[in-house]
Formats: structure tokens, sequence, C-alpha cells
């Protein structure tokens, strides 16, 4: 790459010749530019460049392009900004910054990948720069689709003009009257900014009818607005006094903006009145936020004591004299934070194009730490996007607007509204018995270790819901006349998304008989076989759930094998069941044991007629009837009366 020195020397021999020549000068863009004329510094470097075709002149092509870039970066037109910026490095322009500033338009348009590339080619020239480490991280961030929020978003497109319409603030805790600034074709005066190229901003106000549906917004009566730049409001808490940004315009010098405040007398406001901060009115002042509590004036300025570009200030609105304050690096960075917002005592808003983002301007929530600092995080998609996002207010819970001029290439802001739905955690189930049948007038109860405590009685077909919140420990019961309790604990997930647990009951009768599913032996043996651990865990747990039964435990064989012989297996197995609720802690005295070998067949219930439907309900798998069946059904009647089951024979045990 040439050196400066020697561009420069080229620079002004071609903007000599260039300057003899009729049409656009290279001097009246940049007074333009020096002055903040954008737009139409923009325009007269388009002509200029477009003049500049022969090779001597490359270099100045190139300067000449860098300078048309920043022009689009400050209009909010990446895609056209990072298109000069790209001209300039091929025309070989002498500042490195070029390819900083390149990858920063591509991360605000969007261009992830693209952007990566430029801020590793940058940072292999400069690897220490911080803006273009944050700039990568927050690429490589958006790339990956991270920090997905959610928040709704959507265009208000009641509020929105064809032209822009920015830094959206409430009144007052009513929120029934929105103030924000727009450059419409109503705003007032005729002439076009040669900032924007669009008329001066006014202030608008739209407000709600009695069905507490927004209306139409209209231009704020009074002496407000002129035909220079107004906008970018806060309000005092009584909703009396407005604070707001107003331009300040002097011939042949840079565009500044400064701090007002006007008057509301009924529903007109009085002409503005400058706000004094500090002497210096080299520095520009604007963003204006009043705290919820009136005694602090937030706002956001480039006067000396910053850390680089706007910073975020404050000054004591009771006591002035010696209370202005910069809230420090925990707040600011080298890049510009500005359009605070002051939630609470605690809480502060803004947007910052200085931390590692999505690209543009980011919105950040920052929460004031017990040690006195802040802890800033970014607040996701979809309220930030790669464009710039900024100035907003919040109305009631988690919701409000806030400005973005996301998916406009002219650059052009818009207002959007936001809303974070509330979570939609729940639990349901069912409680039905052991033949999956619904248990009328079961009721369910369910406490959290957030002190929470629910109870609700089943529905007619044994269901039930319960709303939860995330990261709680629940213990869940369930119980009715005639049947055992059930228990069951869980804890929701804190993750940010709706979640639906599905929780079901099975409560055991207390006048009937109770299969134990999955009890198994081996063949000719009393031993039970290690998979049977699981089944007979949940029984005792059913026993530690209802503390005042005690049970008989009986095992059933088939119709093989002699009577002594079966009774003598069947006694051996209820025993070895027995055995083991006995070692995992469950009182002897509440259990007994008792071989019935074949003595009982089993009656199909309507569960197991569902299984094994060539048995009707209410059969007694007796040896005569399963002599008439077929190999296959005999095989499946045997399995059904090799079981292990239990019987409540007391409910009050240790209760006196």
């Amino acid at each position: 790459m040439k050196s400066n020195i020697a561009i420069l020397a080229l620079c002004v021999a071609a903007g000599l010749a260039l300057g003899s020549c009729g049409g656009a000068k290279l001097s009246t863009a940049r007074e333009q530019k020096e002055r903040g004329e954008y737009y139409d510094a923009a325009k007269t470097y388009r002509k200029i460049y477009n003049k500049l075709t022969k090779k001597e002149e490359r270099p100045l092509r190139g300067q000449v392009a860098y300078e048309m870039a920043q022009c689009h970066q400050e209009l909010g037109q990446f895609a056209r900004a990072a298109a000069a910026y790209q001209n300039a490095i091929r025309y070989e322009q002498g500042d490195t910054a070029a390819h900083l500033y390149l990858a920063q338009m591509l991360h605000a348009d969007g261009k992830y990948a693209a952007a990566i590339k430029a801020y590793e080619e940058y940072l292999a020239l400069k690897p220490a720069d911080k803006r273009a480490i944050e700039g990568l991280a927050g690429a490589r961030l958006a790339m990956d689709k991270g920090g997905r929020t959610r928040y709704v978003v959507a265009a208000a497109k009641l509020f929105n003009s064809r032209r822009a319409d920015y830094a959206p603030m409430y009144l007052d805790k009513e929120y029934d009257r929105l103030y924000f600034t727009s450059t419409t074709e109503k705003a007032t005066g005729t002439k076009r900014s040669e900032i924007t190229g669009m008329k001066n901003g006014d202030i608008f106000v739209a407000g709600k009818n009695e069905r507490g549906e927004w209306q139409r917004p209209e231009p704020v009566e009074g002496e407000l607005n002129t035909e220079l730049d107004e906008g970018i409001t806060s309000f005092t808490p009584d909703g009396m006094t407005m604070y707001l940004t107003k331009a300040r315009r002097e011939p042949n010098a840079p565009t500044g903006v400064e701090i007002y405040t006007s008057q509301r007398s009924d529903a007109k406001w009085s002409a503005p009145v400058k706000f004094e901060i500090t002497a210096d009115t080299l520095s520009n002042y604007g963003h204006p936020a009043v705290s919820p509590d009136g005694r602090w004036l937030y706002f956001s300025s480039d006067m000396p004591g910053g850390s680089g570009g706007y910073d975020i200030w404050r000054v004591n609105l009771q006591e002035r004299q010696g209370s202005l304050e910069n809230l420090g690096e925990w707040i600011n960075t080298k890049g510009n934070e500005m359009f605070p917002y002051v939630r609470s005592d605690s809480l502060l808003y803004f947007a910052s194009d200085g931390r590692a983002g999505y690209g543009g301007l980011d919105i950040y929530r920052a929460e004031l730490t017990k040690s006195g600092g802040w802890s800033v995080t970014n607040m996701g998609t979809p309220i930030n996007s790669s464009a710039d996002d900024f100035g907003i207010t919040f109305g009631p819970g988690e919701s409000g607007f806030f400005s973005s001029n996301r998916g406009d290439n002219r650059g052009y802001d818009h207002i959007y509204s936001f809303n974070l739905p509330d979570l939609k955690v729940t639990v349901s189930g069912w409680v039905l018995d052991r033949d999956e049948e619904p248990v009328p007038g079961a009721v369910i109860r369910i406490v959290g270790n957030d002190g929470s405590n629910q109870k609700q009685v089943a529905r007619d077909d044994g269901s039930f819901s319960f709303p939860l919140d995330r990261g709680v420990s629940y213990v869940m019961l369930a119980g009715a006349k005639g049947y055992l309790n059930a228990k069951q604990e869980f804890t929701s997930d804190t993750a940010e998304e709706d979640a639906e647990y599905g929780v079901d009951f099975i409560l055991a009768s207390i006048t009937k008989p109770v299969v134990i599913e999955n009890i198994f032996y081996d063949f000719d043996k009393a031993s039970l076989r290690p998979e049977s651990k699981q089944a007979l865990d949940e029984m005792a747990q059913v026993m530690r759930d209802n503390p005042n039964i005690t049970i008989e435990m009986a095992s059933h064989t088939d119709r093989h094998g002699t009577d002594e012989y079966n009774i003598d297996l069947s006694s051996r197995r209820a025993r070895s069941v027995i055995d083991y609720l006995i070692s995992v802690g469950i009182a002897p005295e509440r259990l007994q044991s008792q071989g019935y070998g074949e003595s009982r067949p089993k009656v199909i219930t309507k569960k197991l007629a569902r299984e094994y439907p060539q048995f009707a309900e209410g059969t007694e798998l007796t040896e005569e009837y399963i002599l008439t069946l077929s190999p296959e059904d005999q095989d499946a009647a045997d399995q059904i009366n090799r079981r292990t089951e239990f019987q409540v024979l007391s409910i009050d045990y240790q209760m006196f």
C-alpha cells in the first residue's frame, strides 16, 4: 500500500486539476461533510467520483470514495457505504481504517460472512484494535444465530410514514400517549435537510381512544415544532415538562445538537428553551432521558472526558452544580453510547455500536449491581438486528416500542412494537386406576420449593393441568377415596421457552388385589432376577407414600405341577419380595407373605381384556377353562395366572 504522504501529494495535484474544471468541487463536498450535511455531501462526492476516470486520478478516486462512504455511513445507508469503502480499498486509499469501516458496514448490512472476513483482514493489520475484536465477536454471534429471545417484534404501521420515524417515548405511566420524532411530509416547513435529504424532524403524538386503540399521530400542538430539527423526547414524572433534542444550525458551521425544555399547558407545548449543562458550546448534547423519580437527567454527549465517541452522562436536576458525571467504562466504550432510557433506579437501557453486537447500534440492558457497577447485556434478537436499533421505551410489563432502520436501504428509521409473551409452563396428565380407568374424585396437590401450593380435582376423564414456573422443584401427590396415594417429583427447566410436562398417576385400589408388573424369577426358582429391581423399588415407594398401610404380598403360579409344589414355590417367591422390601427400609411388621399356588385363578379385568382380546372381561382363568383353548391361548392364560400381587390389609398402621 502506498504511503499516506504520497497519496496526499497525488490528491492535492489531482484536486487542483479537478478544481479548475466545471461542476462539483472537492472543497465543496468537504465543507458540506464538515458541517454534517451528509446527504448533500454524498451527492457532491458522487459527481466528483464519476468524473475521476483517468489512471493518474485513481488515488484521488479512492480518497473521494472513502469520504463518500463516511457520508453514507452517517446516513445509515450501509450497503452504499460498504460499496464505497470497497472502492476506496480497491483504489488504494491510504487509511487502513477503511478495512474496519468496511467490516462494520457489511456487519450492519447483515452480510455476516463477508464482515467476518473483512474484520479478520483488518485485524491482520491492527491485531489489538478492540473495535474490530468486538465486531468480529458480534458478527460470529449473529452468524451462529445466537441470542434469540422470545420477544415478538412488529412494525408499528400506524405510526410510520414514508420517511423516518424514531425515538418513541410514553408521556407518563398511563401509557396512553406516545410521542416520537418524524420527518414525514406533515412536518413543519418546506425545506429539505442538507443532512438527511428529508424535511427536518418534528415531534408527533398518538393517543388511545376510549377502547384503548391507538389513533393516528398528529404534530404536537403549541409552539414546539419549527423548521429546525426537534425530537428525541423525555418527560418529567408529572408529564408537564418535556426535555428534547434540538438542532443547532449556523451558517457555514458544523451542525450541533443541544437539549431544550418545553412546558405543557393542557395539550399545548411552549416554545423550547435551551437547557444549559456546561459552558462548552463546541460539544453536542442530546438524547435526554429523565429518571422515573425526576431527579436525574441522562443524556448523550461527545464532550471531553469521555471514553470515545458519544458517552452517556447524567446531571442532577435538583442540585445541578457539580453533579455532572460520566457513567464510566461499565457503560461507555470507544464507540458511541446513545439514546439512554431509565426504567428504574437500577435499570438502564441504551444503544451502542462499541460492543459485540449484531451490527450498527444495538440496544443493551444495564442493571446496577450491589458493588455499584453495571451488568450489561445485549437484548438479543429480534429486538436487535444487523441494522441500527435504538430509542426504546417500555409500557406495561415487557412491552413497548423502539426504533430501527432494518430492512430500509435508504437508511430511514421506523418504529417497531415489542412484547414478551408470558411463558406457558404447565404440567398435565391423568389419574387412573390399575385398569387404566379414570379414578372418580381424585385430588391432586402440587407443592413447589418456591412456596407455591396448588390443589385440583381431576376432571371426569381423570385429566388435570397446573400452571408452573421455570426452575422450580415440585412434589405432586394424587389420592382418592378407596385408593392408595401416589407421589411424583420433578424440576421444571430454566430455559426461556414454553414447556409442558406430562405426569400420570396410576392409583392402586385398597379393596382388591393389585398385580405388580415386571416381577421376574428364574425358572422353577424363588430368587428374584435383577430386572425385577425397578418394579420392587416402585413398590417400596408406594409403601413410603402411604406410611399407614400394611399389606399382604401374594404369589401365584400357573396350573402346571402339583398343588403342594406350587404352594411351596409361590410361598418362597412371595417371601423373596418381602425380604427385598425389608432390605430397602420397609418395616417388617407392615408386610405379610402368602403363597397361593394355582388356587386363585386370575379374573380378566378391563385392562387385561384390552391386552388379550381373546379373553372376555370377567372370565376366570381356571384349569378347566384353559384346557378348552388353543395351545397359544393356553400359554397366554398361564402367563396371566403367574403373578405377584399385593392386597392392602389395614390403613391405620401406627395412627394411634
